[in-house]
């Protein structure tokens, strides 16, 4: 990572306590009825679950799935593969460095709100290639396709992904069908958005900090997409800004649980019944950390807006419309270059009339 500068310092305001609250109050929640292709036999038992899943979205935003379903062999196999990529030397890691042309692959620069995280990431689509807008101007219609990009080291690397992202797809597809059914939708009514999706596998290598009272693994962040589904190491560090006050509460791990969370998508969707939380990535003076989320994106061409379903006369449209793709790759530019503003936020779609 180099030598400790500037562009790791968090603001006062942003700085890490050190003293950790647990999170006792994220659900955890149970999928084994869930856990094949097949709806159960019986129905009142999805009901309990999409209400569960209902109840975490719009308490806390995260929850934590067991008995979900993912062979425990494929994400260890991942989780291996991850660690012997980020042993090698810098050198050999940047020669498949990830750019603004396409942004798969590593990188050690990563910032988010304009500061820089103290983490590397290998970055890797599902759909191999995947189709995204060409630019972030508005003027320009032009689509490109970015394709992964594959390190000699670890040989294994890339069948370890692409079994994992299969696994990934279907737990994501299922949660999803949940989230419709909170919402009291049609159990694929979200489904049609993710046909030929731009969802995206990151691994995360987070080493030991010299500075943890002053730096950040992840600023705090909201995630841009539909669900985010984590695997976390048993070191931790995920935290997650608690709704009724505001607090910083660290998600304990759980064995072999995935951590999930809505974002902003889910949020326009739902017409702000469910909410994407802001939460960050504490670092450790002794211990590295691995992770690796799963972020779960709609197709470039999809518009976001409220689903019209969930419009009334007293819940009224709170967001315009805005292009999935766009707004994807403006804020991906703030990862390449600290901007003069703040980076494209989903707030900036609220009708004026919602606005505070």
């Amino acid at each position: 990572m180099g030598e400790v500068d500037q562009s790791f310092i968090q603001a006062v305001e942003h700085r890490p306590k050190l003293a950790i609250t647990e999170a006792e109050g994220i659900p955890l929640i149970n999928l084994s009825v869930f856990n094949s292709h097949d709806l159960p036999s019986d129905p009142s038992s999805i009901e309990t679950l999409a209400e569960e899943i209902g109840d975490a979205c719009k308490n806390w935003g995260f929850f934590q799935v067991i008995n979900h379903g993912v062979p425990l062999e494929k994400r260890e196999k991942l989780e291996l593969a991850s660690k012997k990529f980020f042993a090698q030397s810098t050198e050999e890691k940047l020669k498949v460095r990830r750019d603004e042309v396409n942004p798969q692959g590593y990188y050690d620069s990563e910032v988010t709100k304009n500061v820089r995280d103290w983490k590397e990431v290998f970055d890797m689509t599902v759909k191999n290639p995947t189709v995204i807008p060409a630019s972030h101007e508005a003027g320009d219609n032009g689509l490109k396709e970015v394709v992964n990009r594959w390190p000699e080291y670890p040989p294994e690397l890339r069948e370890a992904f692409e079994e994992y992202a299969e696994e990934m797809e279907k737990l994501a597809h299922k949660l999803l069908e949940l989230i419709s059914l909170s919402l009291g939708l049609k159990a694929n009514r979200l489904s049609v958005f993710f046909n030929d999706h731009t969802s995206f596998t990151r691994l995360n290598h987070y080493p030991p900090c010299p500075i943890p009272h002053l730096a950040l693994g992840v600023t705090r962040h909201k995630d841009a997409g539909a669900l985010t589904i984590l695997a976390q190491d048993d070191v931790g560090g995920l935290q997650v800004k608690r709704k009724m006050d505001g607090e910083w509460i660290r998600v304990k791990p759980t064995p072999q649980a995935y951590i999930v969370n809505v974002g902003d998508i889910i949020q326009v969707w739902s017409n702000d019944r469910y909410e994407s939380v802001e939460h960050r990535v504490m670092v450790n003076s002794e211990k590295e950390r691995f992770s690796i989320p799963f972020f779960f994106n709609p197709d470039c061409n999809v518009m976001v807006e409220p689903l019209e379903e969930l419009i009334t006369e007293q819940d009224q449209v709170k967001y315009q419309a805005y292009n999935w793709g766009k707004f994807f790759a403006t804020k991906k530019r703030s990862n390449f270059k600290k901007l003069d503003v703040e980076n494209i936020q989903i707030y900036h779609f609220k009708k004026k009339e919602e606005s505070s």
